[in-house]
C-alpha cells in the first residue's frame, strides 16, 4: 500500500476505493505545487520535486487535501496529517520572498491596506494573472502572492474590492466550519468582507462579469 492509498483510508475510513492510486513527481511546479488527475481507472497525484524532502506525514496531509476536491461529498475524518499540512500552508507565506509587485496593484493595496487594515497589512507579492475567466482572484498562501485577473485593469473599485477580498485571505489563512472541514470563507472572513465600504459592490461586480461574459469564482 503505497502513501496515495493510505492518505485515502485515513481520510475516508470504511470507504472502498478501486482505482489505482499513483503519485509523480515533477519538476515542472514551482516549489511545492501539486495537482490531482484522475480517470475511472486511476487517481494521479503530481507533485514539485521539492515535496520529495518532506515527510510521509505532510506530504500525506497534501494528498488528502487534494482528495477532499475530488470527493467533497464524502464524510471524512480529520486527520492530524490534514491539519498538519494547513497550518504548515497558512504560515508558508511568513517566509516567502516579497519581490514581485505592479504599480497600479501596489496603488490598490495601499489603498485597502490604509483604509481597511490600519495600513499594518505587510505587503504580499502583487501580480497580475491572465485576462481570462478562469481566475478573477486569488491569495496563495505559499508564496504569500495576491494575483489578480488583467480584467480588472483601470477598474479602480472593482480591483479595490478583490485586492480587499484576496487580503482577507491572507490575513484569516485557513478558518474551520462548525464542522471539521477548512474553509476559505468562514463566518469572520464574511462579517469583515461585509465592512467593505460600498454595499453595491457585488451588484457593480456581477454587471461587469456579466459584461465580460466572466463567471463569478470568487465564491460571492
Amino acid at each position: 500500500m503505497n502513501i496515495a492509498e493510505e492518505a485515502f483510508k485515513e481520510l475516508y475510513p470504511g470507504k472502498t476505493e478501486n482505482r489505482e492510486f499513483k503519485i509523480s513527481y515533477s519538476a515542472k511546479f514551482k516549489s511545492l505545487n501539486a495537482n490531482v488527475k484522475y480517470t475511472q481507472n486511476y487517481i494521479h497525484f503530481f507533485l514539485s520535486r521539492d515535496w520529495q524532502e518532506f515527510s510521509d506525514d505532510l506530504k500525506k496531509g497534501l494528498l488528502q487535501h487534494l482528495l477532499l476536491k475530488i470527493f467533497p461529498k464524502y464524510e471524512y475524518e480529520k486527520t492530524m496529517e490534514l491539519d498538519l499540512y494547513e497550518k504548515f500552508v497558512s504560515n508558508l507565506g511568513r517566509y516567502a520572498k516579497v519581490e514581485r509587485t505592479d504599480p497600479e496593484l501596489e496603488e490598490s493595496f495601499n489603498r485597502v491596506n490604509t483604509d481597511y487594515f490600519d495600513g499594518e497589512m505587510e505587503k504580499p507579492n502583487l501580480v497580475w494573472g491572465k485576462n481570462a475567466s478562469t481566475k478573477l482572484g486569488h491569495y496563495e498562501y505559499a508564496t504569500n502572492t495576491v494575483l489578480v485577473s488583467s480584467v480588472f485593469k483601470g477598474e479602480r473599485e472593482l480591483l479595490d474590492y478583490i485586492m480587499y477580498h484576496e487580503l482577507l485571505h491572507k490575513k484569516h489563512g485557513h478558518g474551520k466550519d462548525a464542522g471539521k472541514r477548512a474553509r476559505h470563507h468562514t463566518k469572520a472572513f464574511r462579517e469583515e468582507e461585509a465592512l467593505f465600504k460600498d454595499k453595491d459592490i457585488e451588484k457593480k461586480l456581477k454587471s461587469f462579469l456579466r459584461k465580460k461574459k466572466f463567471r463569478n469564482i470568487l465564491g460571492f
